[in-house]
């Protein structure tokens, strides 16, 4: 038993017997080897709690983050510029400290919010109803299959390749368990490929899953996209970037049933990766098997304006046979942060941040397709996104990058092993003209710098690695 620990070396043992592991080393064999530090750490006997303090804020210091490295990873998370009001309405006690609000009597505020949050997801949307958010964006995915499942009858999902990666393996996961398949659809020329997705939607598909721009950045032609959805009577599930609805025409207005996504960019900072909050918006007909709670406006007896819980669809309210979803709690922190971003900004300001993107993501297109050794992975449009290849080893030159203080993208081969040698780039407001030519030089220097060291060698590993994709 330690200080902090009431749990005894036998009441461990007991818990670890229970799962079916020999010691509270096997909970950990996931993570890879060279990520474990393997001893424990360097903290010398006696040391007091403030010394401990120091020492722990001394490695973490040596961690690089947004704020120390210019930041050009995207991917579903990005380091967009989140107003102070943000944390000045968010951190008050009254949204910082509630609990879910079942009495909307004494939670009028917090509804309130919901309601306003709601109303805004569904106008970026183009789509009548919002719930009140969820976990986070691939969790909204997996929501989205199961409402599927139970709107058409069916158990097939068609899904794009250019949808995020971290979406298509939880919907796969969660596919086990509802006992259905999933069908992929490749890329071709950085979009879906209409004619292979075409192929693949039959009567047994319960829902095809499209992203807007997709992984790559590429912007999708969803109403084409969609026919074949609906030609044979299965939903359009499209995952959206909520930053790029003020420029692009929203997935309701192009056929989607269901247009959900990751909320992180609207308010909520980088943060290690989290928390942030899932959006999950539908059609009117969807409204009862939609996931989460919604919140309704109504008037009192007084006839005063107020708000209250319309639709609680989770198992802890309903049947659980008739329940769509087992979701504990909604991150309305991190959706009140989206409300406040998107108030601070206004419908005009929304719409130039848009513009801007595009401005910024087309220089940074350029200026880096004109660099040695530098060439555009598809000539697809995009807004804030866009995919390049290297010629040379992408690991290699985002460690020299990061040497000169810059996390110059996200290696596609990570998640797509016929893009071992692709970089993905994302822009923000946050990344300027001047920050692009320095990636620009960057990039440059480094894959010069990689040619000296491995010469031949390295130039027949990256052509090896092409002609394989």
């Amino acid at each position: 038993m330690t200080r902090y620990t009431s749990a005894t070396p036998e009441d461990r043992a007991e818990m670890l017997a229970t799962i079916g592991v020999g010691s509270i080393d096997e909970l950990f064999d996931q993570i890879p080897t060279p990520l474990r530090l393997g001893r424990p750490l360097e903290l010398a006997n006696g040391m007091s709690e403030a010394e401990v303090f120091e020492r722990m804020a001394a490695l973490a210091a040596r961690n690089a983050d947004a704020e120390v490295q210019v930041c050009f990873v995207g991917a579903g998370m990005y380091d967009h510029y989140v107003p102070a009001i943000v944390d000045a309405i968010t951190q008050r006690s009254e949204f910082l400290t509630p609990y879910t609000p079942y009495q909307p009597e004494i939670s009028q505020g917090g509804l309130q919010v919901m309601f306003e949050f709601q109303t805004a997801m569904s106008e970026l949307t183009g789509l009548p109803v919002s719930n009140a958010g969820l976990y986070e964006g691939p969790s909204s995915v997996a929501s989205a299959g199961y409402l599927a499942m139970a709107a058409t009858g069916r158990k097939r999902f068609v899904v794009s390749r250019g949808l995020h990666p971290h979406s298509r393996e939880t919907l796969e996961t969660y596919a086990v368990g509802y006992g259905a398949e999933v069908a992929e659809v490749g890329l071709r020329g950085g979009e879906t490929d209409s004619d292979a997705l075409a192929a693949a939607v039959d009567g047994e598909t319960a829902a095809v899953f499209l992203q807007n721009p997709n992984f790559l950045g590429a912007v999708e032609q969803l109403e084409a996209l969609g026919t074949a959805a609906k030609e044979h009577g299965a939903l359009l599930v499209v995952a959206v970037d909520p930053m790029t609805l003020g420029i692009l025409k929203p997935p309701g207005e192009c056929g989607a049933d269901i247009a959900l996504g990751e909320g992180q960019p609207l308010g909520n900072r980088l943060d290690f990766g989290g928390p942030s909050f899932g959006f999950f918006c539908a059609t009117q007909e969807q409204i009862r098997r939609m996931p989460g709670r919604i919140a309704g406006e109504t008037d009192d007896v007084d006839g005063r304006r107020g708000f209250v819980l319309a639709l609680q669809t989770r198992e802890q309210h309903i049947r659980r046979e008739k329940a769509t979803h087992n979701i504990c709690t909604a991150q309305a922190l991190n959706a009140l942060g989206a409300m406040v971003h998107l108030a601070w900004l206004g419908r005009e300001g929304f719409r130039e941040l848009g513009e801007l993107l595009v401005q910024r993501t087309a220089y940074a297109r350029e200026r880096l397709a004109a660099v040695k050794g530098v060439e555009l992975l598809n000539e697809a449009p995009v807004v804030r996104e866009f995919a390049i290849r290297l010629d040379a080893p992408v690991d290699r030159v985002l460690e020299r990058c990061a040497g000169h203080g810059i996390a110059a993208g996200y290696a596609l081969g990570r998640d797509y092993p016929e893009y071992q040698d692709a970089l993905l780039v994302a822009i923000t407001e946050r990344r300027t003209r001047a920050q692009i030519d320095d990636l620009a030089e960057a990039l440059g220097a480094a894959i010069e710098a990689e040619r000296d060291t491995f010469g031949a060698n390295n130039a027949t590993n990256v052509a090896l690695a092409r002609e394989a994709s």
